[in-house]
């Protein structure tokens, strides 16, 4: 096993890698975000890598979520860790709590959100699009940190880079949501095709712009809040990373399954520059074994 952790804002670096190493890492769908830092956390191998870069240098839609996804298939990951900051639409998920959301809403418009096509089609079952088993490691990891936090929820995921008009977010809240951000998706699509498991651990920073007497949320307020918050995120991912390396059970929610029997197009006309790239992800299906 092997953990693979996303860093989101403020998240840029892991001080508690032990032995660490960092790569560069090509893929097959270009470049990921940054380097790769590979090590070891509470005796549990990791690999971590900062969504945005080093600095904070790729807005939401510049994001090579395919090649961020594809490096931590090829670094050995078998789940993923995501952590983000978030707006809440609900008061009682106030700025500083954490959400391990288990539904998703994509509103995202302009991103390549699926490592299939070109010749090669699949379509994966995603009606429970996060890994049970590791959204109920983290609760139990929030919960000895004595961490403020909600089990399960709705995240809609928005394209920005904008925030939300004050109607947008309203009409979110009404659907049910229970909060927003911008990099969710196709980050959680893309690990499920890649077979990793995957859970977001998202930070509340605002109350987007529903609330009547709250500020309308701004990235000087967001700021404050993920630096108060960034060493429980540490202490979070370090605390899960140990009780991976306790338990390090399999998944049995076919996360590491999903593309079995998924893909529709006959191998016969596989286009075989398309079935090498995807063998990256998918390397029993695409390396010779057919499911």
């Amino acid at each position: 096993m092997r953990l693979g952790i996303i860093g989101g804002s403020g998240l840029y670096r892991m001080a508690a890698v032990e032995d660490p190493e960092f790569f560069i890492v090509d893929t097959p769908w270009g470049a990921p975000s940054d380097k790769l830092l590979l090590g070891t956390i509470c005796g549990m191998p990791v690999a971590f890598l900062p969504r945005h870069g080093q600095g904070h240098r790729l807005s939401p839609g510049d994001i090579n979520y395919r090649a961020n996804i594809a490096a931590l298939k090829q670094a050995g990951c078998t789940d993923v860790l995501s952590i983000s900051a978030c707006g809440s639409f609900r008061a009682d998920l106030p700025p500083g709590t954490f959400v391990l959301p288990d539904q998703y809403i994509d509103r995202t418009r302009h991103r390549a959100d699926s490592f299939f096509g070109d010749g090669i089609v699949a379509h994966i079952a995603f009606g429970e699009p996060a890994c049970a088993r590791l959204r109920d490691l983290a609760a139990d990891a929030l919960g000895a940190l004595g961490l403020a936090f909600q089990h399960g929820g709705t995240y809609v995921v928005i394209e920005g880079p904008r925030f939300s008009t004050r109607a947008e977010s309203i009409a979110f809240k009404q659907s049910g949501a229970d909060v927003i951000g911008m990099t969710a998706m196709p980050e959680a699509v893309l690990a499920r095709e890649a077979g990793l498991c995957y859970q977001t651990v998202a930070m509340v920073t605002d109350f987007d712009a529903w609330h009547d007497t709250e500020q309308m949320v701004d990235v000087t307020r967001i700021l404050e809040v993920v630096r108060a918050n960034v060493d429980a995120a540490r202490m979070l991912v370090m605390e899960i990373a140990g009780r991976l390396a306790a338990r390090p059970d399999s998944c049995s929610h076919g996360c590491r399954s999903a593309l079995q029997g998924a893909v529709m197009t006959d191998p016969a006309v596989w286009p075989s520059d398309v079935a090498a790239r995807l063998a990256v992800i998918a390397p029993d299906i695409f390396n010779g074994t057919r499911a």
